[in-house]
């Protein structure tokens, strides 16, 4: 039969006048219409799988099992461990120094209100912590020949010194220390201040003191020179002969 001057077996394949053995070679070797071809491709990539093979084995088929990489903590993971921990010890230290500070406002407050007691002729230096901010009161002649000033002391910006005078007791008493209070740096020299030098027999009363030590920033006392920037009670108890004890006087109660 002819079909357009063709016969059956010449019938156009893939737009191409072949006959169907050589039609079905050229799609074998890819060599028909482009579409047939990249079809062809496509199924002969697909038409075989891993799977396929009998001695295939699936991750699924095999038992789980801990991969461990060998890899350390980083810093990143050793901080956020240690931010807790931490926060927990600041905040266990806040809560005890709390404690401590009431305890001990409320010890100060209690020896502040007490009556204040006599200070027996000889003081154990010793003891002198065990009656910190304990009112006490002692009579004698102040001893302003040897006068002490602790400076300089800033106070509402103003330059000053802290005046420490002798108190020499009677009898078999010993000298004590006695903080005087502050003084403005105009009024260092005594003449300016004769209001302030009492004279004869006083009684004075004041707070029995462990005074402050000092700080890494200030410089050291040359008591040679009479030059005091700290309360050191050893040395200025040496300098004038008299006992490592400290009184700071309450203002307006010395008589």
């Amino acid at each position: 039969m002819n079909v357009f001057g063709l016969s059956l077996r010449q019938f156009n394949y893939g737009g191409s006048a072949r006959t169907p053995q050589r039609f079905l070679q050229g799609l074998r070797k890819g060599r028909s219409c482009p579409t047939c071809a990249q079809r062809y491709k496509q199924q002969k990539r697909f038409s075989h799988s891993p799977a396929d093979d009998p001695n295939f084995s699936s991750i699924v088929d095999n038992p789980p099992t801990l991969v461990r990489t060998g890899r350390r903590h980083g810093p990143g993971l050793v901080v956020l461990a240690l931010v807790p921990i931490t926060a927990f010890a600041l905040g266990t230290w806040q809560v005890q120094r709390l404690d401590w500070k009431t305890k001990l406002i409320a010890k100060f407050e209690d020896r502040l209100i007490r009556e204040p007691l006599p200070l027996p002729p000889q003081v154990n230096p010793d003891a002198i912590g065990e009656f910190d901010y304990r009112r006490v009161y002692a009579s004698g002649r102040l001893r302003h020949d040897q006068e002490m000033l602790i400076g300089p002391r800033v106070r509402e910006g103003e330059n000053g010194y802290l005046v420490i005078t002798p108190l020499e007791r009677d009898g078999n008493a010993s000298t004590i220390l006695v903080n005087r209070g502050w003084i403005p740096k105009r009024l260092k020299r005594q003449s300016d201040r004769k209001e302030g030098l009492l004279d004869g027999e006083v009684t004075i009363f004041g707070l029995l003191r462990e005074p402050w030590k000092k700080n890494l920033f200030t410089p050291d006392n040359r008591p040679e020179l009479r030059e005091f920037y700290f309360p050191d009670v050893q040395q200025m108890a040496a300098l004038t002969g008299s006992q490592p004890v400290w009184i700071e006087e309450i203002m307006g109660m010395a008589s």
